[in-house]
């Protein structure tokens, strides 16, 4: 079998390490926002060369919270993108505020920014949350002219994409941390994942993360003295701990994935199959982390008849996203309607996420392609 993700190989690796951190946190018996929390929010934000990282209990509250934090008011509007995870639009209706949403980049798959500035022009909008969706960092040129041009604040949903890079002229920025504040998520599939569910939000601004800081427990900066209302959600202090040991080896994991998309590519090249892939770009800076790999086939038909025939010679296999955000029931009273969003739509019905994590062997993902071309 040869698993879409396998948590079991790397922790094979890792195990002695996790294990002893645990037991230091439990030995220690400060569980709760104790010192491995603040040691590993201290890493992250040198990683990312940010001001503050603040850990919270999951991605989706991340969203929240910093929705919250920015002051989103009810009735606001809040631009994203309908091809992505729920949370990324529910955080939106949440704090009050109305999703308005637009299409995606057919060859990035992440939301169209020139569609964005379209928006920007006839209405008014507070906030903008581009995704930087299976890894591939948003375009921050483009970003940033949206940015100042309309002074719009942005929240990045880097839930997918730690590690990957994007360029404003020469400056290098990790995703993340080039909006007013930026969110990511651990959960035990990303790249980098916690045994559990685990979250961050990223900033350089002191007010926001003062307030997120503030939310992330239940609006108080002092014991029973609470300042507005908040939410409990902090990042486990095992957690913590645990992260801190696998952010040691982000780096080796997320080359290796990049080496894994190259084989993948180089396969589906010399077999010259019809699909569509995503190609990895020499650009000086790491513009695509790949926390997933997912490829495009002409249509559904094609796309079920793979992921069938690789289904049954036991390779794993995901669609993401089966229904874009617009056509959810939960969001019906938005009035959006099959048709708005053609590609997002279309990639809902063609795409499908191929087998990538570290330890996936070249020998797997050979066969991975051989079953893909028996069908193609």
């Amino acid at each position: 079998m040869i698993p879409l993700f396998d948590l079991t190989r790397q922790y094979g690796k890792i195990r002695k390490e996790v294990l002893d951190a645990i037991d230091q946190v439990i030995l220690d018996g400060r569980v709760i926002l104790g010192p491995s929390v603040e040691k590993f929010e201290k890493e992250l934000a040198e990683y990312l060369d940010v001001k503050h990282a603040i850990g919270v209990a999951n991605g989706s509250d991340a969203l929240v919270i910093s929705l919250h934090a920015i002051g989103i008011e009810k009735g606001e509007k809040v631009v994203t993108t309908p091809y992505t995870f729920f949370a990324t639009a529910s955080c939106i209706v949440r704090n009050g505020g109305i999703p308005v949403f637009v299409d995606v980049e057919p060859d990035t798959y992440n939301i169209d920014l020139n569609q964005v500035e379209q928006v920007l022009k006839k209405e008014e909008i507070k906030v903008v949350i581009p995704v930087h969706l299976f890894g591939r960092t948003v375009d921050f040129e483009k970003l940033d002219f949206l940015k100042q041009k309309f002074g719009v604040k942005i929240l990045e949903d880097a839930a997918q994409s730690i590690g990957s890079e994007g360029k404003i002229g020469n400056i290098v920025k990790k995703s993340g941390t080039f909006g007013d504040i930026g969110i990511f998520s651990f959960f035990p599939t990303k790249n980098l994942g916690a045994y559990g569910d685990a979250g961050a939000i990223v900033t350089n601004d002191d007010q926001l993360a003062e307030r997120a800081r503030m939310l992330r427990q239940h609006g108080s900066k002092k014991k029973y003295y609470h300042e507005m209302i908040g939410y409990n959600s902090r990042l486990d202090s095992i957690h913590a701990a645990i992260l801190s040991i696998k952010l040691r080896h982000l780096e080796e994991w997320t080359q290796r994935r990049i080496e894994i998309a190259k084989t993948y590519q180089r396969l589906f090249e010399e077999k010259k199959l019809p699909i569509k892939y995503p190609k990895v770009e020499e650009k000086g800076y790491r513009s695509h982390v790949y926390h997933q790999y997912v490829v495009e086939f002409e249509d559904e038909k094609t796309r079920d008849r793979v992921r069938d025939h690789l289904t049954k010679n036991e390779i794993g296999t995901a669609l993401y996203y089966p229904l874009p955000l617009h056509l959810q029931k939960c969001f019906a009273e938005y009035g959006y309607k099959q048709g708005d969003f053609p590609v997002a739509e279309k990639l809902s019905k063609t795409t499908l996420a191929l087998p990538i994590f570290p330890e996936l062997t070249d020998e797997e993902i050979q066969f991975v392609v051989e079953k893909i071309s028996e069908v193609l």
